[in-house]
């Protein structure tokens, strides 16, 4: 799905800041109805994109997914090296107090 995405997908158009304020609605437009991002500049830098809204929840969720996915990779690491030699949170909170005094 992702690679049909980027080969899909319009080459972004790069625009001034200034350039985008003058038809804002245009930039919308193209975003929603032409799967065309809009990177906007500022003073030669690229400082934002314009996208589609359900593009941008696709790419969040897309997010979430491989966060999600990369957090159950690291627990599952952590179980596979078993408990020798680790502490309990409780463990951990009385050593810091400790420590704190």
């Amino acid at each position: 799905m992702y690679i049909c995405y980027i080969y899909c997908m319009s080459e972004p158009v790069i625009e001034s800041m200034a350039e985008v304020r003058s038809h804002l609605a245009d930039v919308l437009d193209r975003a929603r109805r032409d799967d065309t991002p809009t990177i906007i500049t500022r003073r030669g830098k690229q400082e934002a994109v314009v996208i589609d809204i359900e593009e941008y929840r696709r790419l969040y969720r897309v997010a979430e997914a491989a966060e999600d996915e990369w957090l159950n990779r690291l627990a599952d690491e952590a179980e596979a090296e078993g408990s020798a030699g680790s502490i309990s949170l409780e463990e951990m909170a009385a050593l810091l107090r400790e420590n704190k005094a």
